[in-house]
C-alpha cells in the first residue's frame, strides 16, 4: 500500500536529485543510483518503437562517474544554469523494496548571455530500490518528447 510517508520519501529523492543537478553538484549524481544501475536518455520515438539508440547510456554507477568526469574535464561548453521541474509523481507498481515510478520533467537552461530556454522535456520511467542508504534509482529512463535535441545536452537530465 502506498502511504503518505512513502510518497514523501520518493518525492524527497526526486527533489534532492534535481537540486544536485541544478546546484552543479554533479559529483553527487551517481550517489542517487545503486551500483548495478541503468541510466538512459532516449527520444520518445525510439522508446515507442523499442529502438535501442539512446543519447546517453550508462549501465553502472561507474559509468555515471565517467560521464561526470567527461563533463568536468574534457567537454568544452559555455557556462549555463539548469533548473529541473519534476511533477506528477505516480507510483505505478509496488513490491516490498522496489517501486516503479513515473514522473514528468522539464529542464530549463540559461546561458549567461541569453534568455532562459527549454532544454529538454519528457517523462521519467524509473525503478526505485530501497537500500540501507535510503531509496536509490535502479533504473532511470528519461524519455524526451522531441526528436530534436540541443547540441548543448551534456548534463544528465
Amino acid at each position: 500500500m502506498i502511504t503518505a510517508e512513502l510518497r514523501l520519501a520518493i518525492e524527497a529523492l526526486y527533489a534532492d536529485y534535481a537540486a544536485a543537478l541544478d546546484d552543479d553538484e554533479l559529483e553527487r549524481w551517481p550517489d542517487f543510483f545503486v551500483e548495478d544501475c541503468l541510466y538512459k536518455l532516449v527520444p520518445r520515438e525510439n522508446w515507442e518503437r523499442n529502438l535501442p539508440v539512446a543519447l546517453m547510456l550508462c549501465e553502472s554507477r561507474a559509468m555515471l562517474r565517467d560521464r561526470i568526469t567527461a563533463v568536468r574535464s574534457t567537454a568544452l561548453y559555455a557556462p549555463r544554469r539548469l533548473r529541473h521541474f519534476i511533477t506528477q509523481f505516480r507510483i505505478t507498481e509496488e513490491a516490498p523494496d522496489l517501486l516503479r515510478v513515473r514522473a514528468n520533467y522539464l529542464v530549463l537552461q540559461t546561458l549567461v548571455d541569453d534568455l532562459t530556454r527549454i532544454q529538454n522535456a519528457g517523462r521519467y520511467l524509473d525503478f526505485v530500490l530501497r537500500t540501507t542508504e535510503g531509496w536509490r534509482f535502479k533504473e532511470k529512463i528519461c524519455v524526451f518528447d522531441s526528436v530534436l535535441v540541443p547540441n548543448s545536452l551534456i548534463y544528465p537530465v
